[in-house]
C-alpha cells in the first residue's frame, strides 16, 4: 500500500523531507519498532481521542502509556479513546491500527507529550502496517507547532 494518500499530501504541502522505512507486514507499533531497528522512544505513536467537542489524536513515544486521569486533567475535559468505527473512518485513506500521528493532516487536534521534544529524529505509522515515515527531531517539532504540548505519558 504505501503510505496513506492524505499523509504523503500532507507532508508535501508542507515542504518537509522524510524517508519511508519499508519492513515486513506488522501487527503492532512495537513489532515495526523491533522490524526496522528503531527505537520505541523514536517511534511516535497516535492513539485517536474522543471527547465532548470531537476527536483529537494525542501523540507519545510507543515505549509509553497515556496516563488518563492526568491528561483529563491537563485537557480540562473528559476524553476516552475512540472505537475502532470512529478511527477507520477518520482515517480512511489508513489500515486499522496504523495511525498516523499527525493529526493535522487529518483536520484534527493533536496534543502531543513533550518527551517527545528532544528527540534528533522522528518514525511514525506510515498508514498501513508495511512502512514508517522518517523525520528529523525538527521537522516533527515543526509539523507539531500548532499542536497543544503537555506531559501524559508514562513510561512502562
Amino acid at each position: 500500500m504505501g503510505i496513506a494518500i492524505t499523509l504523503a499530501r500532507y507532508l508535501a504541502e508542507q515542504g518537509v523531507k522524510y524517508d519511508v522505512v519499508e519492513h515486513p507486514h506488522t501487527a503492532t507499533a512495537l513489532d515495526s519498532a523491533k522490524t526496522s531497528h528503531v527505537s520505541l522512544d523514536r517511534l511516535a505513536k497516535a492513539v485517536v481521542l474522543k471527547g465532548d467537542d470531537g476527536f483529537m489524536v494525542a501523540v507519545l513515544p510507543a515505549s509509553g502509556h497515556i496516563q488518563f486521569g492526568q491528561l483529563r486533567k491537563k485537557l480540562g475535559a473528559e476524553v476516552d479513546m475512540a472505537n475502532e468505527e470512529q478511527i477507520e473512518a477518520l482515517f480512511h485513506d489508513c489500515e486499522p491500527g496504523a495511525v498516523p500521528a499527525l493529526g493535522a493532516a487529518y483536520g484534527l487536534k493533536v496534543v502531543v507529550d513533550d518527551s517527545l521534544a528532544g528527540a534528533p529524529e522522528i518514525y511514525l505509522e506510515g498508514g498501513d502496517h508495511a512502512s514508517l515515515v522518517h523525520l528529523s527531531g525538527s521537522a516533527f517539532q515543526d509539523l507539531m507547532a500548532g499542536a497543544r504540548h503537555e506531559r501524559f505519558a508514562e513510561a512502562p
